[in-house]
């Protein structure tokens, strides 16, 4: 019975960050069964998992900052919009002004943080709410992209498509294996190995309980499992297939933006204002500037996510980007976001939309209509959410409840800190 409740407790109720992404993955793998049983194993193919990551590696990415924006208290509704008109200007300057790609990204990059800017200015400087702000770009900048294109599509150059469509190139003696792809699967495995351990070796050192070994052996069973199969997967497609490009252009977002939230005062200020404003201005926080940063954030990831759909279709089109705002929001929400700031972490965010993606994927290699998908996806981040929610009002088991416990605001976290104290200022809660 001990051994039940640790593994109940360290696994999907612990405090760490471990346990909660071990949680959201394992939610994230029974469904990737139960579909794998519906569609007669379709699902883990190897040609569907590169085509399920390269059609939704833009709106993971997306997702990433929509993140920060949530849990700085905010909302973002333009974001389709700006990848759109980041797109056409990008296919444009190549197309018209005979611009080389790599300086096109780098440009396609500037126009998302002007765009960022000139949101962010409005939110964080005048006051004007974030949703009423993002409305009005949403407009503005969908009817920039069709004036700009003339509602035409604009073909990109082979070299542009590679961050879209290009996969890991073939290295090496012959495997039967994308020999990059195994080589990266392994380094994945040793960083699983490293956190675990590292984890344990600083709670040892604060002197905080640490989990069972057998648990901590167990946690890293299964992830490097999971991650040794995927590897499989994505070394083992056709010929001239791999892990693909913009795969590697998340992975190093979700490595580099979960570092700063977690281990920077830049990003624990972006929890301090979401947790509470007030109490962050006290403590030293400037607040103008993280609101201004987390808005000119989220364009410049937009506009990153517009190039990298345009490189994947090989053109830009007046229809880039509709509705990619809505699967941001959702892919957050599912993946233990809260709706009043404060409360997220990227992986989660990663977890919600992959959630999404394999529903989508797994509804349609079942022959489900268009149609039908869109309900079905609606209805089901409403229930899964209204389900948790009422779980845990009734103090049963509440998935999101269990994955965002060390973010809660009611005691049972990580203890306060305070990014600057002010002598008499109250402390802000922070992740840990």
């Amino acid at each position: 019975m001990s051994r039940i409740k640790d593994l109940q407790k360290n696994l999907f109720g612990g405090t760490t960050s471990n346990a909660r992404q071990f949680g959201m993955i394992f939610t994230l793998v029974a469904i990737v069964v139960l579909f794998q049983i519906l569609t007669d194993g379709l699902t883990l193919r190897s040609d569907n998992l590169i085509a399920l990551f390269q059609q939704n590696s833009y709106i993971l990415i997306l997702a990433i900052g929509m993140l920060m924006v949530i849990v700085a208290g905010h909302i973002d509704l333009s974001v389709g919009s700006v990848a759109a008109i980041a797109g056409i200007l990008v296919a444009k300057s190549m197309a018209d002004w005979s611009l080389p790609w790599p300086a096109a990204i780098a440009f396609g990059l500037v126009i998302g943080a002007v765009i960022g800017a000139w949101q962010g200015f409005w939110v964080a400087y005048i006051g004007v709410p974030a949703f009423i702000v993002t409305l009005a770009g949403m407009l503005l900048f969908r009817g920039g992209n069709q004036f700009i294109g003339n509602a035409n599509t604009i073909p990109v150059p082979e070299g542009f498509r590679v961050i879209g469509s290009g996969f890991l190139p073939e290295v090496g003696p012959s495997t039967g294996y994308n020999n990059l792809t195994l080589l990266l699967g392994l380094a994945a495995c040793a960083a699983v190995v490293w956190r675990e351990l590292q984890s344990r070796r600083t709670r040892r050192e604060m002197d905080a309980a640490a989990a069972p070994m057998w648990i901590s052996i167990l946690r890293m069973a299964v992830m490097i499992g999971v991650i040794v199969f995927a590897s499989m997967r994505f070394a083992s497609g056709r010929v001239g297939t791999s892990f693909p490009v913009s795969g590697i252009i998340l992975v190093a977002l979700v490595l580099a933006y979960s570092f700063y939230t977690r281990n920077t005062a830049g990003g624990r200020h972006i929890y301090a204002v979401g947790g509470n404003s007030r109490a962050a201005e006290l403590s030293g926080v400037k607040l103008k500037r993280v609101n201004f940063f987390v808005m000119m954030n989220m364009s410049v990831l937009a506009a990153l996510a517009g190039m990298i759909f345009v490189a994947r279709s090989a053109a830009s089109g007046p229809q880039d980007g509709n509705g990619w705002e809505l699967d941001a929001i959702a892919a957050v929400f599912i993946g233990g976001a809260a709706v009043a700031g404060g409360i997220g972490t990227i992986s989660g965010s990663i977890v919600g939309g992959l959630v999404m993606a394999v529903l989508n994927n797994g509804l349609q290699l079942m022959g489900v209509g268009t149609d039908r998908v869109q309900m079905i996806k609606g209805l089901v981040l409403l229930l899964a959410v209204a389900i948790d929610v009422y779980n845990k009002s009734q103090g049963r088991f509440s998935v999101i409840g269990s994955l965002t416990r060390s973010f809660r605001r009611d005691g049972s976290g990580p203890p306060t800190a305070s990014p600057k104290v002010d002598g008499n200022a109250a402390p802000v809660k922070v992740p840990g």
